[in-house]
């Protein structure tokens, strides 16, 4: 195989801090290579000088190997070389392309409009538009015909095995269908090379493998070649044919997924020992609690369906269940983002019970500002400093030394080291790893001093290592602020280590609850095998 994209001594700073030394690898033409690490490793930071977003690297060089053709805009592989251009028919000649570099711009241009990407966290689709007009819009951006359009929408969503969601709303699909037509829609592009960051850090395991095995697909039809880092091992392991472990910005090992896997699970245990925690009186309060939509194509929706449960105070209390099955519905009514459409729901405000189905300063309003939520789709002000995220740009105004004091205390409570946490006060979030966006927003949640915190999906974009820093805060912070925890998630192994009970959902009910010992060992055995592939 031929060289697509060389890497040679990529370095970034970022105030003087290097988020990446000395980085050289090669991705060959239809190869399928993945890159894990500990949050904070550099792996965002590499995917955007790959794709060509952001900041350009403050030394070294990615040179791409291509085939172009110098009548029209067209770019291939350079294995493409000498033979007709598929839009002029001019022969398309070879080049090494210096991507980063200012004389360059016009063909980075080109090179990035054959390239695809899927984001971490963001669908990036018209939501109000029907799937199949989604991928049409991304035919019509690559000047595609238009009488051939439709046909050719259809075979991209057959493709990703959407075609009983044709006509689907895309707003109204699950996170994984989302997650299909966005690769339906970069499949439109004919792409060499896609780049997928973290594409399914918010689904649940078992939906994410079917979209990891579409990608592999994808790629070994249309011979495309392939960079995505995952937090999935399993499916990193079973998609991809060489790993690259990236560990403070360097590369540490580079070979065989499974290789690279041992090496990086090497010497990790979790030992840490927390003090016994005795949790109180009831603080939350549900009865027959119900939650309907109403959809243009799919009629009446039960997205929570007359469920009744009790939370105690200082307790870690558990949903679970696969995607659709209600849990981030349930955690916005718990959160008072959401009205319930009938039933009760009560919060404990000292020492009194708050009705949350009830709007109004004196109802609703009174409880929410003593509860935190961290939505799986968090975002933090992309041009202010962590310290800003976490005092005035969310209206807490403190003296400068307050707030320094405060963020670094608060930061400490979501997994930081205190060096780290000094460390990224004044740097900006594009500049942080996911993992570590997700512990600033977690801050951003725990620095309002809430006594409920909601974390919907919280180890969504994590490594198993970086799971057991979110574990080890989530634990701290409840013993340093008797604070009540609700968890929702898919994962299966991250409830079991942390919470106290658990209520497993499915369909919009609440089909089994208690210890959550007790929950996962009396599933049935078809509700055990579907577990399985979820962890």
């Amino acid at each position: 195989m031929k060289p697509l994209i060389t890497i040679e001594n990529l370095t970034m700073k970022f105030s003087e801090k290097e988020i990446l030394r000395n980085i050289s690898f090669t991705l060959e033409e239809g190869e399928l290579l993945g890159i894990i690490g500990r949050s904070g490793a550099g792996k965002t930071v590499l995917m955007h000088l790959l794709r060509g977003v952001d900041f350009p690297p403050t030394s070294g060089r990615i040179l791409y190997h291509v085939a172009v053709c110098e009548n029209c805009e067209y770019v291939s592989v350079q294995s493409h070389a000498k033979s007709a251009c598929p839009k002029c028919n001019t022969i398309l000649s070879a080049l090494d392309v210096d991507f980063w570099h200012p004389d360059n711009e016009s063909l980075k241009r080109r090179i990035m409009m054959r390239n695809a990407i899927m984001f971490q966290r963001t669908f990036a689709l018209y939501g109000n538009e029907r799937v199949i007009d989604n991928v049409i819009k991304a035919l019509d951006d690559t000047g595609y015909p238009a009488g051939k359009a439709i046909n050719r929408a259809a075979d991209l969503i057959d493709q990703v095995h959407l075609s009983h969601r044709m006509m689907h709303i895309a707003r109204d699909l699950s996170g994984g269908e989302k997650q299909r037509v966005v690769l339906a829609r970069q499949l439109a592009k004919e792409p060499f090379c896609l780049f997928a960051d973290e594409p399914t850090g918010t689904l649940d395991p078992k939906t994410a493998y079917i979209v990891h095995q579409m990608l592999g697909n994808a790629a070994k039809e249309t011979g495309m070649s392939m960079v995505v880092t995952s937090h999935f091992t399993q499916i990193l392991q079973d998609v991809v044919k060489k790993a690259i472990l990236l560990e403070d910005g360097a590369i540490k090992a580079y070979g065989s997924p499974d290789e690279v896997m041992e090496i990086f699970m090497k010497g990790f245990h979790d030992d840490e020992e927390y003090c016994e925690i005795e949790t109180g009186i009831e603080i939350i309060k549900a009865r027959d609690l119900t939650k309907r939509y109403v959809s243009l194509d799919r009629g009446l929706i039960h997205a929570v369906n007359s469920i009744s449960f009790d939370i105690k105070h200082k307790e870690i209390f558990g949903i679970i269940g696969t995607s659709g099955a209600g849990k981030t519905t349930l955690s916005k009514m718990l959160a008072g983002i959401l009205e319930p459409t009938s039933g009760e729901l009560n919060v404990l405000v000292g020492e009194e019970w708050v009705d949350m189905t009830k709007p109004g300063y004196d109802k609703r309003g009174r409880a929410t500002q003593y509860i935190g939520l961290l939505h799986q789709e968090f975002d933090l002000f992309p041009h202010r400093t962590i310290l800003d995220n976490l005092t005035d740009a969310i209206g807490l105004e403190f003296p400068k030394e307050l707030a320094i004091r405060k963020a670094v205390i608060t930061l400490k409570m979501a997994g930081f080291t205190e060096e780290k946490s000094r460390e990224v006060l004044n740097r900006l979030p594009g500049t942080l790893s996911e993992g570590e966006r997700h512990r600033v927003a977690l801050a951003q949640v725990l620095i309002r001093e809430p006594t409920i915190v909601v974390l919907d999906e919280p180890t969504g974009t994590m490594d198993p290592i970086t799971k057991v820093d979110v574990k080890h805060s989530i634990m701290h912070a409840r013993e340093e602020m008797e604070d009540t925890f609700i968890v929702v998630s898919h994962d299966m192994d991250f409830v079991e280590a942390i919470c106290d009970r658990c209520a497993l959902m499915r369909f919009g009910k609440i089909v089994k609850i208690g210890p959550t010992a007790e929950v996962l060992s009396e599933i049935t055995r078809e509700e055990k095998e579907r577990m399985s592939m979820e962890s």
